[in-house]
């Protein structure tokens, strides 16, 4: 079955109904199924209502646009731009399966494009193939690759590619990590090992971490940025997966909840099918404008 966006959802929405209480209520409904946060919805919505009353405002373009200006409060952008000749550190965090080690290729091939030196550390020392998987894009994308044995320790490796790139005169180190949340415990103690390497090593304001979430995965995934941000903190995110028809919520929700930015929004599976975040056309896909 295909799915339908939130934009669609919105459109059929405004289909000849009247705006009152029961056209607020189902853009409630609408908003949460579009990936926004149930609490966040309500807020929303009763806010819209207020202001549609205030300001006598029935029209379809007004509301939308109404809403837009409110949403555009929640999503927040975030230019990342690794220093020249400093040893910059970026740690990728994410659940099995977001797509963290392909973001991890598609981050090189965009920032090496940029001038930037760049390394990929296989920090994920624990998922069968992870370095491997890595090791191939590197030689797809003639990039260096720094790996240890396969179940060896994840802070050792990102502390050897620091060291490369503080030999190589600078350059951006970009951490692939394991995310395996069944096993709770083990995987922040870890994270927050390889955090404070990844700190001693960078140059002093070159340390992010970026969170990689499945723009599909909608509520999941703001679940997911609470376990990484309490972990180790969060810096910025990177959306994987998306097009026009998901939900595209998420954005919108980290922000709201987390003040998290997003950096970069993943379109596909090539390595140039990544695009910095935009948050005024992203709120324009979300909305149908």
């Amino acid at each position: 079955m295909a799915k339908i966006s939130f934009a669609e959802k919105l459109k059929n929405l405004f289909g000849g109904k009247k705006v009152d209480e029961a056209f607020f209520e189902d853009l409630t409904d609408a908003l949460v199924e579009g990936d926004i946060g149930a609490k966040t919805a309500f807020q929303l919505t009763e806010d819209l209502a207020q202001i549609c009353r205030q300001k006598h405002i029935d029209d379809e373009a007004e509301i939308r646009a109404e809403l837009k200006k409110m949403l555009l409060g929640f999503a927040k952008s975030v230019v990342l731009e690794p220093e020249k000749n400093k040893t910059t550190v970026y740690m990728l965090l994410g659940v099995n399966g977001v797509g963290k080690t392909t973001t991890a290729a598609k981050l090189a091939r965009y920032f090496d494009r940029q001038g930037n030196p760049v390394i990929l550390a296989a920090a994920d020392t624990f998922r069968a193939a992870a370095e491997e998987q890595l090791e191939m894009h590197g030689k797809r994308l003639n990039i260096r690759v720094v790996s240890h044995q396969h179940g060896s320790d994840p802070s050792a490796v990102v502390f050897d590619a620091a060291d490369a790139a503080h030999a190589k005169g600078g350059a951006l180190v970009l951490a692939d990590t394991a995310g395996r949340l069944h096993n709770k415990e083990n995987l922040v103690r870890e994270l927050q090992k390889i955090d404070r390497i990844a700190a001693q090593k960078a140059d002093e304001g070159c340390y992010k971490k970026l969170l990689v979430l499945d723009a599909t995965t909608g509520q999941n995934a703001v679940r997911q940025a609470e376990v990484f941000n309490e972990a180790v903190g969060v810096d910025a995110v990177v959306l994987t997966k998306y097009d026009s028809t998901a939900k595209g919520g998420v954005a919108f929700s980290v922000g709201r909840e987390f003040g998290i930015p997003v950096a970069f929004v993943c379109t596909g599976e090539g390595y140039d099918d990544i695009r910095l975040f935009d948050a005024d056309s992203y709120t324009d896909e979300f909305l149908g404008l």
